[in-house]
């Protein structure tokens, strides 16, 4: 229907944000409707609801046997929702959050950050592996759904603000909004996934450089419109927990069902094994503070992180050039930069726990 690809990835990026926006929409006001929590809505339906697009392309790239694409888009939408995504809430109102869950999903995002780095180690992400990812995001969302009853009334307060208007629809047509936006990523992923192909063919440049730039970012532009907007809205709990808890469905759910649908698993490159995993684990640990002290990031740590996330795009861009300076800024970035960071957080958390 489309020959240019650029034509191709528009048309098939904005479908995906316009099949996230109906399906959260829909979804949302239906789980409302029948009595499910605001809190909860707005912990599981709009934070995995805006991780759908990455779901879309994950599995139709898995059906059309596009591996790096596959785990580029995951890989590359974690690394863009904390460094992009944090970062620019951040220089818009440093972030504070009271939500004690937030706290306990930081670690679960960097545990499952592990568990996907250990088991992508043989170069493969199989079936087994991806039914024990799935297996993981049922209790996650479950431990998420108890734990949500001990929350404050102040975080509770701020989801019924955000979640809780009521709908004067017939619930059919949030049915239909649902099937339409489910439509539309459907289409949209397969159309995007096209596009990512023929540019790396076109470029000369591999499918995961793609996959962790361009798709990711299209992928997770659901994420930054809610997070955004909610820091702008002051909904400071909202816009954290959105980015941590699609990270967390990023790499269960998406990865999880990404591999189960593919007859042999997904391929992992000794690129993404040997950096790019490696990137999305220091960036997932560098959100540690939430956990300790429940303060997220300053204005000042949000610059840094659009300047790193600028560092690791010039990184990519350059070594899929073959550039000569691509060696010497990947080394710097995962022998100096990042450790330093990781060093200068557990120093200042250490601090923080001595002064309390």
């Amino acid at each position: 229907m489309f020959d240019a690809p650029i034509v191709l990835f528009l048309v098939g990026g904005a479908l995906l944000v316009g099949g996230a926006e109906l399906l959260v929409r829909g979804a949302s006001r239906l789980a409302v409707a029948v009595g499910i929590s605001p809190l909860v809505v707005g912990l599981t339906v709009v934070a995995f609801g805006t991780s759908a697009p990455e779901l879309a392309v994950t599995v139709g790239s898995s059906f059309a046997g596009e591996s790096d694409v596959a785990i580029g888009n995951v890989v590359g939408s974690n690394i863009f929702n904390v460094l992009f995504i944090l970062g620019v809430a951040a220089l818009i109102r440093p972030l504070r959050v009271a939500q004690q869950l937030v706290r306990l999903d930081v670690p679960l995002m960097i545990g499952a950050s592990v568990v996907t780095l250990v088991l992508a180690t043989d170069g493969r992400i199989g079936r087994l592996d991806g039914a024990l990812l799935a297996a993981a995001i049922v209790v996650y969302t479950v431990f998420l759904i108890r734990k949500s009853r001990g929350e404050s009334a102040t975080v509770t307060l701020e989801y019924e603000e955000a979640f809780a208007a009521p709908s004067r629809r017939h619930p059919a047509v949030d049915v239909v909004s649902m099937l339409a936006g489910l439509g539309m990523l459907v289409v949209g992923a397969r159309w995007l996934v096209q596009a990512a192909v023929d540019t790396a063919v076109a470029l000369g440049v591999s499918e995961l450089v793609i996959g962790l730039t361009i798709v990711a970012v299209g992928t997770s532009l659901p994420e930054v419109a809610t997070s955004v907007l909610a820091t702008v809205r002051g909904e400071r709990d909202i816009a954290v927990g959105n980015v941590v808890g699609s990270n967390i469905f990023n790499l269960l759910a998406v990865l999880g069902f990404g591999s189960l649908v593919s007859i042999d698993g997904l391929a992992v490159s000794d690129g993404a094994l040997s950096f790019d995993m490696l990137v999305m684990l220091a960036v997932a640990v560098a959100t540690l503070p939430i956990f300790f002290t429940g303060h997220t990031i300053a204005r000042w740590e949000g610059a840094v992180f659009l300047a790193y996330y600028a560092g690791y795009t010039g990184y990519v861009v350059l070594d899929a050039a073959a550039h000569p300076a691509s060696w010497a800024l990947g080394v710097a970035m995962l022998w100096f930069v990042l450790p330093l960071t990781v060093v200068t957080i557990v120093v200042s958390l250490a601090r923080a726990l001595r002064a309390r």
